[in-house]
């Protein structure tokens, strides 16, 4: 299946990391130049990519917000959970996961797929169904960072399981009378971070495959955070404790 993918920095990012194939690369006559412009133009051309220049009109047809730019490739390539195991082991670090049970709100997908890509996370779960897929908006809003994070597919309480045999803890975000506060939890060996749904947070099953469940202390009015800001704060306080525990050895 054939997709197009929009915008200056999604689209650089996905010639970039070379991980799709790529069908046509359509640039708008007029289009405001740029430095960003010019690698892509350099990236098309290193790949023998055919670039058609168009009107305007055209891009619109494909997206309403183009930046003068689109890129038709082949869809997201899914990896095995295996992949982000070996991915771990190669660079001889404890595993650093991030899974998301039901995340169906293709902003916030796109949001924890840039902090877990900055961060240092070796790969995402998401389950098949009931949740927003790497679709066009999400790479968008990820502005790229999907194209170089492994994302995997499958059951994550069947994962979750699996990932417990790789010596790592995993830890569920929600707020109940029963949570740990972040900040008094060892994130510093192999972990994976579970972020629920915006609406329901954490299923039933899920959670209770959990080691255990944390939360965010606040000290304002409002009684929860976003479900992408509250996953990438855990993810840089996860990082963190990761980098001090990697410099005091």
């Amino acid at each position: 299946m054939k997709e197009w993918i929009t915008g200056r920095n999604p689209v650089y990012e996905c010639l970039r990391s070379q991980r799709r194939h790529f069908f046509q690369l359509l640039i708008a006559r007029g289009a405001e130049e740029s430095t960003r412009l010019s690698e892509i133009q350099e990236l098309a051309n290193q790949l023998r990519l055919p670039v058609n220049r168009v009107e305007k009109t055209e891009l619109i047809a494909v997206h309403e917000h183009h930046q003068g730019v689109a890129l038709q490739v082949s869809e997201y390539p899914y990896v095995d959970i295996a992949e982000i195991f070996k991915k771990a082991e190669k660079k001889t670090e404890p595993l650093f996961m991030l899974l998301l049970d039901q995340v169906q709100d293709p902003q916030n997908f796109g949001t924890l797929i840039r902090s877990a890509e900055l961060f240092g996370v070796h790969g995402i779960l998401i389950p098949p169904d009931r949740a927003v897929g790497v679709t066009p908006a999400v790479v968008s809003a990820s502005s790229g960072a999907s194209e170089h994070l492994l994302i995997a597919q499958g059951n994550l309480a069947q994962a979750i399981d699996k990932i417990k045999t790789r010596n790592a803890w995993v830890i569920g975000l929600d707020m109940d009378i029963h949570s740990q506060p972040l900040d008094k939890v060892d994130l510093s060996g192999a972990v994976a971070l579970v972020v629920g749904s915006e609406g329901g947070g954490l299923r039933r099953l899920v959670r209770e495959k959990c080691d255990l469940i944390a939360h965010i202390p606040t000290t304002g009015l409002l009684d929860s955070l976003n479900a992408a800001v509250a996953g990438s704060i855990a993810l840089y306080a996860a990082s963190l404790k990761r980098k001090q525990t990697e410099n005091k050895k």
